[in-house]
């Protein structure tokens, strides 16, 4: 053979190329999980109850305003009367919410999704109601309304477990539905006819509800207030509006928000007449209750990382062949396959074991298992219990730097570059009185 080494390097290089399909595979393997994953949340959300969001109380009016008008056709004159129909809305003044939630976890096989169950008080004051008060628009036009009513839109009603209205010291009877043109699924209560007529107006809503993943509430008031606390200590707070003040603790979490009209013109929509968007569409205070470690998430980012892996593994390898030729053992292109093999299996362990542990003890056992693996292949891969030992801890060395790279998102970068720097200049160091012609020759 006139040219080993470089026939050698193309061996290898066809080797790096048949692994990184493997771990090619491997990812598209991780996206399907993913894909699995939102099947669930989607099939937890279709049977028990979707994202939860929540406007109101809100005071509402339908009236009906009729008018007279003479029509004159020569010597006819006749007589016609319409009528147009018109609802008056009301946001409160003042609006102070408070929530609790508790984590309620739901399972589709071995997928996760994060539920939660929640007690809601609302205290709405209104300090006038001259909105409530219709006027006619037309010379002569003759006003009649209903009875107000008060309204809550809920965005998932199959989430309500139970509702309580109090207006005052009186309790109202809760009816099902908003009886709005847009805002149609929640609840009402019906008021008597003089509260129109009052000159405040206070409201009291509680509830008991179920949803899954997310929480949010709409600041339709001229000033609003939101306090939330939940046993969940990963929050991830969203929305329009970040909370003035949280506080997040391991066992979980508090947060308050403050906002006025000034800031959020969800007041402003509810009592204009067009066409209104969906709940999640307007101003919202929102948490998403999240799992920091997502396994999928992670065995991906991890993913990204192999060929990597692979390239310095087979680096460091040819390195130990080139500086201890005499006592090293020259290494075949397929043992550098099988080792190439064992990294990318180490990716599958990984996505396997975290679906079942721990991501911290499914990666640990994952890496001790691939170490304990190449340190004692390449024992006999390099001809000696020191050589294969070395290799062995250098790969554990590399697991462990993967591992911080995963924990450290925001400084992943930095990490890794300081890693590959690092690794290059040691590449340099051992290298820097190496004669490569003389090797090249030699070869």
């Amino acid at each position: 053979m006139r040219h080993p080494v470089f026939v050698k390097l193309m061996a290898v290089g066809a080797t790096v190329l048949l692994i990184g399909l493997v771990l090619a595979r491997i990812g598209w393997l991780v996206d399907e999980r993913q894909t699995y994953q939102r099947q669930a949340v989607d099939s937890v959300q279709q049977s028990h109850a979707g994202a939860q969001a929540l406007m109101g109380p809100v005071l509402q009016r339908h009236c009906t305003e009729e008018w007279d008008l003479v029509h004159v056709d020569g010597k006819e004159r006749r007589t016609e009367t319409y009528r147009r129909a018109f609802t008056l809305q009301a946001v409160p003044g003042e609006l102070k919410g408070s929530a609790t939630t508790r984590a309620d976890a739901r399972y589709r096989g071995l997928f996760k999704v994060n539920g939660y169950t929640a007690r809601v008080e609302l205290a709405a004051h209104w300090p006038q109601l001259a909105a409530l008060q219709p006027r006619a628009q037309n010379a002569g036009g003759r006003v009649s309304c209903q009875a107000p009513t008060v309204w809550l839109a809920v965005d998932d009603v199959r989430g309500l477990r139970s509702a309580q209205i109090q207006a005052g010291e009186q309790a109202l009877e809760v009816l099902p539905g908003t009886e709005h043109e847009h805002w149609s699924q929640g609840l009402h209560a019906e008021l008597p006819a003089v509260t129109a007529d009052a000159g405040s107006f206070d409201v009291k809503v509680t509830l008991d509800l179920v949803g899954t993943a997310d929480l949010a509430f709409v600041p339709a008031a001229r000033s609003a207030s939101w306090t939330l606390a939940s046993d969940w200590p990963h929050p991830s707070f969203g929305g329009r509006f970040l909370p003035v003040t949280r506080e997040v603790r391991a066992d979980g979490f508090g947060a308050r928000w403050a906002v006025t009209a000034l800031a959020s013109s969800a007041a402003r929509v509810v009592e204009l007449s067009d066409k209104k968007p969906g709940l999640w569409a307007m101003d919202t205070l929102a948490v998403t209750f999240t799992d920091p470690v997502n396994p999928y998430v992670l065995a991906d980012r991890a993913i990204k990382y192999g060929l990597l892996f692979v390239v310095l593994t087979f680096a460091a390898v040819a390195l130990a062949e080139t500086l201890a030729r005499q006592r090293v053992r020259r290494v075949h292109p397929v043992q550098y396959a099988l080792v190439g093999l064992a990294l990318a299996l180490f990716f599958l362990l990984l996505l396997a074991l975290s679906e079942h542990l721990p991501f911290a003890a499914a990666y640990g056992s994952a890496a001790a298992a691939c170490v304990l693996l190449l340190g004692s292949y390449g024992r006999h891969m390099l001809g000696g219990a020191r050589d294969g030992w070395v290799f062995g801890a250098g790969m554990a060395l590399l697991y462990g730097l993967l591992y911080l790279l995963l924990l450290r998102e925001q400084t992943a970068l930095l990490v890794g570059s300081v890693g590959l720097f690092a690794a290059l200049a040691a590449v340099m160091l051992l290298t820097r009185r190496l004669d490569w012609y003389r090797l090249g020759a030699a070869a």
